[in-house]
Formats: structure tokens, sequence, C-alpha cells
């Protein structure tokens, strides 16, 4: 016996030829709960016969799974969507979920509110959340319909475990590199204030310059190119007499220099600039940018692994950065 040709066979199909309720069939073939040595050969002969394919997005639901992953990234706006940093983690993210049959979607949780995140907790379909640009706020906010099904790019808490970056040591050895080359009056290009993992590196910043006696010297940044290249004409204007900028990730450095070029300053000849990410355009500019690694794509994957999962993991995994010595420091 088949089904109709213009269309696929459905889990009733299966329970009509097996001679079982759609229950039993549905226990059956999602391996859970009790059915009849019978019954489980019946069902099994039913689906080889008919070429059943089971609906993964509806057993998933029926179990209460769901059928994807959420990357939610915490921004000041939607245009935190388009940050090649969100979509790193998405497509690393979208290489784990794939073999597991799950998919994977973006989404914009706005600062400051969380119902974003209340709607994700109701959602059935949502297998697990990976929080990106957390804040402290955000952790609090968790409900606790999300909790076990939450991880976190950035910092964490005792209910969320966090992946992430060690950009204070990233950020320790562009330094002591910038320092063991000669410079002394170095200036910092921060982060946003309100991301938490952003204020590590300023830390690193403030610790090393007063370790060695050195005047701190920090504009605000907001990891982008266009603010690095205003910068660069700040530091200047501020501190005619810097040898070297730092900047909180490389699009920002990069935009550094661009407007250390646009004011008629060499680099690294007149100020050193350095970065932090090693993008893969920081090897390619000229001149080629000093900077420290960080590992995005290893991170999401591991946090969507510990996801799709379900295992406890350590509440904080915090991935080596190195430095990454090039032309321009």
């Amino acid at each position: 016996m088949t089904t109709a040709a213009h269309r696929p066979a459905t889990l009733e199909d299966v329970a009509r030829v097996a001679g079982v309720s759609r229950s039993t069939a549905s226990r059956v073939i999602a391996g859970t709960g009790f059915a009849s040595p019978a019954a489980r050969q019946q069902v099994t002969a039913a689906v080889d016969q008919l070429g059943y394919v089971p609906n993964p997005a509806a057993r998933a639901l029926v179990r209460g799974g769901g059928v994807r992953l959420v990357v939610a990234a915490l921004g000041t706006s939607a245009a935190v969507l388009e940050d090649p940093y969100v979509h790193h983690v998405v497509g690393s993210a979208a290489r784990v979920c794939t073999a597991a049959g799950v998919g994977v979607a973006l989404h914009w949780l706005p600062l400051g509110d969380s119902r974003g995140l209340d709607q994700l907790g109701a959602d059935r379909t949502v297998c697990g959340v990976i929080l990106v640009n957390t804040t402290e706020d955000m952790l609090d906010a968790v409900p606790r319909s999300l909790r076990g099904r939450v991880v976190s790019i950035g910092i964490g808490s005792e209910t969320v475990p966090s992946f992430d970056v060690d950009n204070a040591a990233g950020t320790d050895a562009v330094l002591r590199h910038l320092y063991t080359t000669g410079r002394r009056r170095i200036a910092m290009v921060t982060g946003p204030r309100w991301l938490p993992c952003a204020q590590r590196p300023v830390e690193t910043y403030r610790r090393l310059m007063s370790l060695t006696g050195l005047p701190e010297r920090e504009l605000p940044g907001d990891f982008t190119a266009a603010r690095g290249r205003v910068t660069a004409g700040e530091a200047l204007h501020r501190w005619p007499d810097v040898d070297a900028i730092y900047a909180i990730s490389d699009d920002t450095a990069l935009g550094v220099i661009a407007g250390l070029r646009d004011a008629g300053v060499r680099v690294p000849g007149d100020v050193a600039v350095a970065g932090f990410d090693d993008i893969p355009l920081a090897g390619m500019t000229a001149p080629a940018l000093t900077t420290a690694s960080h590992p995005v794509g290893r991170i999401a994957v591991a946090a969507a692994t510990a996801l799709l999962d379900g295992r406890p993991a350590a509440p904080e995994t915090l991935f080596p950065s190195v430095l990454v010595a090039r032309a321009s420091a």
C-alpha cells in the first residue's frame, strides 16, 4: 500500500499501514516511550514501505527541543546585525548546527530592553540562545524558561556559561611589543563603555601604563573604522608627541592609519599603530597591521556545541590570544 504520488507519506499514513495509533507510531519513530516489540516491528515495516522521512521540525517540537539556535546580539541599534563579527559567529555556529539538522537565526536585543529574551524563552522552536555583546543587566534578565539553553560570548554568570577570547592577555602582548620597540607615548582607542568585555583591555592598558610610569591617553571608540579615523586626528591634537596608538579592534586601527595618513603622519615611522582581532584584511594592508589573534570561529563553535550537546559547560572558557607582529608597529 502506498500514499498518493502527489505528497510524501505522513505519520498518519505510517500509523494506518502499521495498524497502530498515531501516538504509538510517533513513539517508535522518535525512540521514546513504550511500545510492544510487535508494534515496533509493524511501524518499522510501514516506514520502509512508505519511504517515510520524519519531519525534524515536528519531531523536535514534540520533544520540546526546538529546531533553531538563535544568535542574539545586544546593541544600541539594529545595525549590530550587520557587524562582521556577529556574522562570523552566525556562520561558525551554522557549521555545527547544520550537521544536527538545526537552523540558525539572528536576533537583535535592544540595549536595556529584556523583552526579547522573554519572547525567545517562550518560543518552543528555539533550542538554544547564544548571547553576543552581553551585559550584566542582560544576564540578570535571562528568564527561567531559558536556563540551561543559553550561553554567552562575553561575560557570563552562575547560570549562563561564557565563551570568550582572553583579550586582556592579547592586549598585554601588543602593548609590551610597543614598549619593547621603543614606544613611550602610547594612546588607546577603547570600545563602547557599556560593553563589559571591552573593559578588560582598558584595565590592562591602565595597569601597564602605571607599571611603566607612562601617561594614560584614552579616546572613546566603537569598533568602527570611521571612529578610528576621527580619533587619529583627536590624538594628534591632544598629544602632538604621541608615538603609538593601540585600538581595541582591527577595524578601528585601520581607520586610525587612514586618519594619520590624512594628516601626513607616517606609519610606523612617526606613529606606530596596532589593533586586535587579526581580521583577514589586517595582513593585506600597507603597512600590514600588527595585532593580536581572536579565534571567533572556535569560540562560536564551542558555544554552539555546548548548547546542542545539552551538557553543563564550565562557567568561563577563555581562548588564548597571541601577538601577530607586522609592519605597522
